[in-house]
């Protein structure tokens, strides 16, 4: 906020209404995100910042070296940045591995062919010699339960539900394909499944397999999962009509540890008015081993770190405490967001507000509220600010996973919204690299998050 603009109200709270209809007010502020939206597209800072992430720290799954190496980097990146305190949070993490990975499928008829998998995360391993069985085709839970332990013991199960993609809303195709990645290797292997093996929950037709987390219920035997990609699945779908007797030989070296020690990384700007009241933006370090996590989530890293750039270059003083935010693991479990939620309640912190950058680093569209109706039109007063940067959707939404556990805490969930259009081509797959990111669309976003922490810390909505 301009020193003359705080000066003006030393102790008012400042009222939406009141300042848009103070036309001197309303072109201050105007000008000050203008000069936001400038600054972070005249200024290299962020993608040098991506472009390590992802060519130094690629593959930063929990508790491994690329991981420690994002956490150094990231805490002095917000050092550079201008950060008041920077601090390394602790937190446990899960600690997976991938090992070697290879299948194939043969039959009489057609001869043998390889196909492109990755082990699903928290799944069991096969030994070095694999293993070799029938394969039997479903596509929902339901199939597999008619099915039954008779039909399903001692195979392979592979699951092929593909994203619907005549949904227009991404999400929603990737949602009604996932929970067969989830859920499926625990369901198959109650029936006495060998293996599992999940179309890649992409809308995308390619060869690269997309991986992901799996849950096992307690009580139920871990067996190897993998994805394959979704042209390797309309491969073994089609091989499957011609001979459903075909095998399938597997081998998933990946293997389990104890769980170990990792870091959310924090860099605060400290309120002038209100500094025991906090605005937290940020995204997951934590990032699959396949690829470089450009998209999930350096970019969402990225951006946070840049706010605190874009605020301290500017000059803009915010009266509440802000926050940039690294949180790391929530990718398997989630602890990075737990922890931070925690430590907050345990000190007592009043957090106001939270905003995630986890949907990529396209072109900026809006934000997502998760707040009731007459806050949400409160909010919606925001847009005109954004509307010269044709960033107009300003609906009722959710926040992400790493901020959800500061919502008993009372803070405003907030989700950052770019185009979601290509985000599941890349997501959780070696597709997910630096190349596939804009610098442009990277910094309209890092500029689009910096201004909404600059109007929620001005009018306090």
């Amino acid at each position: 906020m301009p020193d003359r603009l705080k000066r003006s109200l030393p102790t008012a709270i400042l009222s939406l209404a009141f300042l848009s209809s103070t036309s001197v007010f309303s072109q201050e502020i105007e000008k000050n995100i203008k000069s936001i939206f400038d600054e972070a597209l005249t200024n290299n800072s962020a993608w040098d910042n991506l472009t390590f992430l992802c060519k130094k720290t690629k593959g930063r799954i929990d508790g491994s070296p690329a991981a420690a190496a994002a956490v150094e980097f990231t805490r002095q990146a917000l050092l550079k940045a201008g950060a008041d305190t920077v601090w390394l949070q602790p937190v446990m993490v899960p600690r997976w591995e991938r090992g070697y990975e290879e299948c194939r499928i043969t039959s009489a008829g057609q001869g043998s062919e390889n196909l492109a998998i990755s082990a699903l995360g928290l799944s069991d391993g096969t030994t070095d010699q694999g293993i070799t069985a029938k394969v039997i085709e479903v596509h929902n839970f339901d199939e597999l339960k008619t099915l039954g332990r008779k039909q399903v013991e001692g195979k392979i199960v592979f699951f092929n539900r593909p994203a619907d993609n005549t949904l227009i809303n991404s999400f929603a195709g990737y949602g009604g394909s996932v929970s067969q990645r989830t859920q499926g290797p625990s369901e198959a292997s109650k029936l006495g499944a060998v293996a599992v093996v999940v179309r890649s929950a992409t809308q995308a037709m390619d060869n690269f397999p997309h991986t992901g987390v799996t849950h096992f219920e307690d009580n139920v035997k871990k067996i190897p999962a993998v994805a394959v990609s979704t042209k390797g699945a309309e491969l073994l779908s089609s091989w499957l009509k011609a001979d459903p007797s075909l095998t399938m030989h597997l081998i998933s070296e990946c293997r389990t540890f104890p769980d170990t020690w990792s870091f959310n990384v924090i860099g605060e700007i400290r309120g002038s008015e209100k500094p025991n009241e906090y605005i937290t933006a940020g995204g997951h370090l934590d990032a699959w081993d396949t690829g470089e996590g450009a998209h999930d989530d350096g970019g969402g890293c990225v951006q946070a770190i840049e706010m605190i750039r874009l605020l301290k270059t500017l000059g803009i003083k915010p009266r509440h405490s802000v926050r940039a935010v690294m949180f790391m693991n929530e990718e398997i479990s989630g602890t990075g967001g737990r922890a931070y939620a925690a430590e907050a309640r345990k000190k007592g912190e009043i957090h106001y507000a939270a905003i995630e950058s986890d949907r990529g680093v396209t072109s900026p569209r809006g934000f997502g509220f998760d707040a009731d109706s007459t806050r949400l039109t409160k909010l919606q007063g925001l847009s005109k600010y954004f509307a010269p940067y044709n960033i107009r959707d300003f609906d009722r939404g959710g926040g992400g996973s790493d901020i959800s556990p500061l919502k008993a805490l009372g803070a405003l969930q907030i989700g950052y919204i770019p185009d979601i259009q290509r985000y599941f081509w890349y997501h959780h797959s070696a597709n997910d690299t630096l190349e596939q990111v804009n610098e442009r669309e990277l910094q309209l976003g890092s500029a689009s998050i910096t201004a909404l922490v600059y109007l929620l810390d001005l009018f306090e909505l």
